[in-house]
């Protein structure tokens, strides 16, 4: 039986950004009527130090202050915060949700990597349910989700300590990076992803989410302005992708932000973001991959429009 449509607004808090949808939904359709992305960096540091930043948090309360403005405006019926690894991995991670809750009235969720895989793969296949067992890659700032399912549902996966934000921290010393740094990433995310993709099934299609693959799309089309519709559905094929980590990984970051299609915030982390599309489209035997711009943020409209 058909449903009334419920307009729902969502704030993702990131590792790396900290985004915003504010979208109708009928029957587990999404249709967005605003959406927003603020690279806030959130996670900056807390791999080496274990907390969130003081820099950090009041950049992200930054961004969250106008969109908790466009949800009153905008007549949102039903609004979720969910905050994901930065939050769930800092020790003041609890202070930041209480923050969130006395200045903007907001009860953030700070999802476990199983919900947040969960809530991927429905957002990635809620416009074309995967009729062969598919892997939904899902990088973020702090980890980055591999999901492997058919049909709506996921039949495995994973949550891996690997992110943009943490794996430039960790390896990306040097401007442009050097090849003994970039080999160690490259080793780094290697060993995470084999040693979770021994217990994966096969897959016999992929759809990649988030900054990383809409960021190669919008480079490979020399996309400017930036267009989502554009973005959405562009198939990546393995050997362009290495074409573009080469380019990028040789070129200095200021040189880096002027590449048409890149958005200038994320010119520092997208070399970690390839290094690892890369690694878990080898481990998977992947050739191509499909952009969705279709991810988290839907899974959690769709989950929103449901709840009582």
């Amino acid at each position: 039986m058909a449903t009334d449509v419920q307009r729902v607004g969502v704030i993702d808090v990131g590792s790396n950004s900290t985004r915003l949808l504010v979208a109708d939904v009928e029957d587990g359709r999404v249709t967005p009527v605003e959406r927003r992305s603020t690279v806030t960096r959130l996670g900056r540091g807390v791999d080496l130090s274990g907390q969130l930043a003081a820099e950090a948090i009041k950049a992200t309360c930054a961004a969250i202050d106008p969109y908790v403005a466009t949800l009153q405006e905008m007549g949102a019926e039903k609004v979720d915060a969910i905050a994901t690894s930065a939050v769930r991995d800092a020790t003041n991670g609890s202070a930041f949700v209480a923050e969130l809750r006395e200045r903007f009235a907001l009860s953030a969720r700070v999802l476990d990597g199983d919900e947040e895989a969960r809530m991927t793969y429905v957002g990635a296949t809620s416009e074309h349910v995967p009729e062969v067992p598919t892997l939904v890659i899902d990088i973020g700032g702090g980890s980055t989700e591999l999901i492997v399912g058919v049909g709506r549902g996921a039949e495995w996966h994973v949550s891996l300590q690997a992110g943009v934000g943490r794996h430039t921290e960790r390896h990306l010393v040097h401007d442009p990076p050097t090849p003994v740094e970039l080999e160690a990433l490259a080793a780094d995310l290697r060993g995470l992803i084999d040693a979770a993709r021994s217990q994966a099934p096969a897959a016999e299609a992929g759809i990649a989410v988030a900054g990383t693959p809409t960021s190669l799309a919008a480079i490979e089309m020399e996309l400017v302005p930036y267009d989502p519709q554009k973005i959405h559905g562009h198939v990546l094929e393995l050997p362009s992708i290495q074409r573009m980590l080469s380019r990028l990984a040789g070129t200095p970051l200021a040189r880096r932000r002027e590449i048409p299609g890149l958005h200038a915030d994320r010119a520092p982390t997208i070399v970690a973001g390839v290094v690892t599309l890369v690694e878990a489209m080898r481990a998977f035997d992947l050739e191509r991959i499909t952009v969705s711009e279709h991810d988290i943020l839907y899974g959690a409209a769709i989950a929103l429009s449901e709840s009582t």
